[in-house]
Formats: C-alpha cells, structure tokens, sequence
C-alpha cells in the first residue's frame, strides 16, 4: 500500500521514523512518501520538502510567513493528487496538518492522525472538524481518549512514543571522553531544535553560570544549525555544545533545564530533575494566554494532572528564577526526590507499549479491512 505521512518538526521525524519502519514490518509492500525530516528518510521514505523549511513557532510567527505556509500547502496538495497514497498519515503539527486532512478528504484519500493536535490545550471546538475529516485517530497522551469520547469520537490509545525511543537508546560508555567532559556533574541544557526556540531562550539558560561552577553545561545542539551558530551562544570553558546526542546527556545529567515540548518527557524517562523553560514574543505569548485552556504547558505536568517541575514562562523566565529553582533541586533532596516521584507516576499512566508497532499493526489492520469486504455483510445484502 502507498502511504503518505506528514510531520512538521524534529520530534515528529522521530516518531515518524519509527512508524515507518514499523509499517513497513507489517506491510512489506509499503511505499512511504513524506514531508518531513533526515530520520523519516533513513527509516525508508521518499522526502518530499524538510521539516526545516516550515518550522514557524508561536502565532505572530505564523502570520509573518502565511504566504509561505500557503505556498507548502500548495505543493503538498498537488503531490498528494499526483502519489493517490492508501493513506494520508498526519503526525501532530495541527495548523498545516489540518489544512491537509480538509483537502485530502475531499479528495476521498483515507486520514489517519497520528499524535493528536493539542486541541484539548485550546480551542475544543475543533474536535467536530477533527471528527468530519479524520477517519482514525491514534492517541499518546493517556488523557486523550477520555476527551475525545466526550464528544463521542473514538480513538485508539496506542502508548507514547517518547518511551520507546528512549527504551531503544543504546548508551554511549565514553560519552564524556568522546566529548572532551571532565568529571564534574552535569547541567543539561536543551533549548529546542526551532531556531526562534532557541535565539528567545537559550541566552538566558547560559546566563546563569557564576553560582554553579562546580558543574559544567552541556547544551544539547542539532546538526540543523551550524557549529558557528551555536558558538554565537558559547562562554568557553563552562560550557560544552554537544550535538545530537540528547539522550547521552541526560543520561549523564545531575539536573536539566528544558525548553517546553516533547523534551520535558524524555527528560522525565531518564529521571533527570528539571526546570521547564518557555519564552516567546510578546504578541505570541499574549494570543496563547487568551485561547489555551490547560494550567500547565509541560508534557510532565499534563500527564500527571499535577505540578510535578516547575515551569517558567515567558517574564518568569529569567536568571533569578532559573537560579532559584536549580538551587532547589541540587541543594534539596526532598525538591529532587517528589521530582522523581511524580515521574513514576507518569509512567505508570502512560503504560507499557511498543507504540510504533501497535499503531502501525493498527493502521494496515483498518486499511486491509476497508479494502476486503465482510462476506457476512455481503450474504445480508444478497438475502
């Protein structure tokens, strides 16, 4: 069957790419073809356009490049026509994605989604478009299928997939000496893989160093950006960029200071006390304050329906603070330990799932029942 995924971001590609190699186990004739990132393509897809051409974080970002957006959109519907895929898989990245399930089902393609948008955060109402033009919705928040069945939408929860991907790390024993770190304890320091996410927060992660000279910080860079790109943000010798090894760092990590996204969770799966950091522009952060709808942003929190880390948002997001909450944690063991608490807590309702295979086994398991009809049914009709 021909397959047709989506995803808009580096975590996406991620998870996609496991996806994709999964489908390709259940179906040994698949064929992918995608938007999406370097990891969708090595797992065995055709890429169409990168990921990194469409990253646009926060509202007023959005509207600044609304001409490019339409223009992708554009593309992506013309390919679409042109590859007639089995199905169209959406992963996550809600306003271009949802733009896409319209289209292709006018078009009649079958719509999967995979990794819901956050409309339970903001805009509930849009769970009547999701119901008209989504056939199958697979879900990895545990909280997810209970807000979809409120408005009498079924959907498969399927696991999360930041949990297989760490369960599948294989760790590296010389991370530090491959990586010239000495033995001091670590600060991991993840400011996102968006440039935006990164120019508005990391200078204020890496303006903290003076009271924490006994550790060393090691930012968790992306080989989306050049090396000299990050040196813009270096203080040598406190600082160490590392790049693309994120789990090896938290893996290696004393505490972490996260920007707010899927790697709050992964920060929670290695165990790793953190401080959530999100900062934005002015016109963005005010738009988000007036339509979300959730108290906390953080993947961790969501799951737990409690404050387990501490965020810092947008004027909150400052040295002082950033300061104050690393102290708590490294100077408390009762800080660090309800850390750690809480995230078995997470755990536990997330589950135990392989959640790639389980999505994938379901997805070929729906298309291979549309395309074979029920002989039952077709005895009914006959009678």
């Amino acid at each position: 069957m021909k397959y047709y995924i989506i995803a808009g971001e580096r975590s996406g590609d991620l998870h996609a790419s496991n996806l994709i190699k999964q489908l390709h186990e259940q179906d040994p004739q698949a064929h992918v073809r995608c938007w999406g990132g370097d990891m969708m393509e090595a797992a065995g897809a055709e890429l169409v356009k990168h990921y990194q051409e469409m990253a646009f974080m926060g509202f007023l970002e959005a509207a600044k490049n609304l001409f490019k957006i339409k223009k992708f959109l554009k593309e992506c519907q013309e390919d679409l026509l042109n590859y007639k895929p089995d199905v169209v898989i959406l992963v996550d990245y809600a306003g271009f994605n949802m733009r896409i399930a319209k289209f292709a089902k006018e078009h009649g393609f079958k719509v999967f989604y995979y990794i819901s948008p956050k409309i339970w955060a903001w805009n509930q109402g849009r769970v009547h478009t999701i119901k008209k033009l989504v056939d199958k919705m697979f879900v990895i928040m545990p909280f997810e299928k209970d807000f979809y069945q409120k408005f009498d939408f079924k959907t498969d929860y399927v696991g999360n997939p930041v949990s297989d991907a760490v369960a599948a790390h294989t760790l590296n024993p010389n991370f530090r000496q491959d990586n010239d770190l000495d033995d001091r304890p670590i600060i991991a320091v993840l400011p996102g893989s968006r440039q935006q996410e990164i120019e508005n927060i990391l200078y204020i992660m890496l303006s903290i160093l003076p009271p924490f000279q006994d550790y060393q910080f090691v930012v968790a860079a992306v080989s989306n950006f050049s090396k000299e790109y990050y040196e813009n943000f270096n203080r040598k010798p406190f600082i160490k960029i590392v790049y693309d090894q994120t789990y090896d760092i938290l893996a290696n990590a004393e505490v972490a200071l996260v920007t707010s996204g899927t790697a709050t969770l992964e920060t929670a799966m290695f165990n790793v006390p953190q401080v959530v950091c999100y900062r934005t522009s002015a016109v963005s952060y005010w738009i988000g304050r007036a339509v979300i709808k959730v108290p906390y942003i953080s993947l961790v929190n969501l799951i737990a329906g409690n404050k387990v880390v501490p965020e810092l948002i947008q004027g909150d997001m400052n040295a002082q603070n950033l300061v104050k909450e690393l102290k708590h944690i490294l100077q408390n063991p009762e800080g660090r330990g309800a850390q750690i608490e809480g995230y078995k807590r997470v755990r536990e309702l997330i589950g135990d799932f392989n959640t790639s295979e389980t999505a994938a086994k379901l997805m070929v398991q729906y298309l291979r029942e549309e395309k074979t009809p029920d002989p039952s049914k077709s005895l009914e009709s006959a009678v």
